[in-house]
């Protein structure tokens, strides 16, 4: 849980920094639109921020979308009608929000990116506070070079299709396997960030594949994937975390029991605590400060080692 501290440690320092008050706050009322439910990280980054939120006295608007763009931009605009102080948007990918990030900026409404990005021009939104993803697949592809010494067959199961936290981790990976001709991509295919999605892409992966023996590590854009391979894994009659390796990202208490069972190998931190960074953000912006165009919030590699203490933290 050291992460976690040293995270609120930098939230406080930078509302101090910033001249902030939660008094200020606490008259502000904000719209936040989340990507949906489809992970155990995305649970805690909602219940984390609407927490936060109740902390501050602030009016939280929340809209759930479903894994639907269309009902974000609804959600957005509705926003807008309402006169809100700000937005939170926890894009579900990455294009297709120039209009409405235009409309927002023309209501005089500052947008703050929540764990993932977009491509449009940064003017259009305030600031992003995210994790790197290129980072977290560079340091998971760096943990899988140093354990398999630099050979390994590797199944990759995508996050969301044009989501920027599969597209940077997938970028981030690559960039470090590269280095290393005898580890190979052989399948990479989306599980959509979803627990049912990981185990029905790694069912396929295992039949391509001779039941599973030509694999020898999964590599996972989330936990929930990583927790469905480990279930295809085990009714293909292999041990995951030994016949096949397993790294992932998200840091979710399921994936620290995972490893304590030896059937999950690593995970990278995808802090979920945002909406602290998030609300400082925009009542700086309010009151004519300077925001930094992105509030990074990167985790470390956890390892079977400390997973068992970990997992009894983070599941009180």
């Amino acid at each position: 849980m050291k992460s976690l501290k040293q995270l609120a440690v930098s939230t406080a320092a930078l509302g101090v920094a910033l001249g902030l008050s939660f008094a200020a706050q606490a008259e502000m009322m904000i719209g936040f639109s989340q990507i949906g439910s489809e992970s155990g990280w995305r649970t805690s980054e909602t219940e984390s921020i609407k927490a936060e939120a109740e902390k501050r006295g602030i009016d939280l608007k929340f809209s759930d979308a479903q894994q639907k763009q269309e009902n974000q931009i609804k959600a957005v605009r509705s926003f807008i009608a309402q006169g809100v102080d700000g937005i939170l948007l926890a894009p579900v990918v990455e294009t297709g929000w120039d209009q409405v990030l235009q409309e927002a900026k023309d209501a005089g409404i500052p947008v703050v990116l929540v764990d993932r990005g977009v491509a449009a021009d940064e003017s259009l939104y305030l600031t992003k506070v995210a994790s790197d993803f290129v980072v977290e697949g560079a340091l998971a592809a760096a943990w899988l070079a140093a354990e398999t010494n630099g050979v390994c067959d590797v199944v990759e199961l995508q996050g969301t299709v044009g989501s920027s936290a599969a597209n940077d981790r997938k970028e981030g990976f690559e960039s470090v396997v590269g280095n290393f001709p005898g580890i190979s991509i052989i399948r990479s295919q989306s599980g959509d960030f979803t627990r049912s999605g990981g185990k029905e892409v790694m069912e396929s992966f295992l039949k391509a594949e001779d039941g599973g023996k030509n694999i020898c590590a999964v590599y996972a854009h989330n936990d929930d994937m990583a927790l469905g391979a480990v279930q295809a894994i085990k009714e293909a009659g292999l041990n995951p975390g030994d016949d096949i390796l397993i790294v992932s990202i998200d840091a979710v208490p399921d994936i620290f029991k995972a490893m304590a069972d030896g059937d999950t190998n690593a995970t990278i931190e995808l802090n979920p605590h945002l909406g602290g960074p998030s609300f400082d953000a925009i009542a700086a912006a309010k009151e004519g400060k300077e925001v930094p165009k992105w509030i990074k919030a990167n985790g470390p590699l956890y390892l079977p080692d400390t997973a068992a203490e970990e997992y009894k933290m983070r599941s009180k």
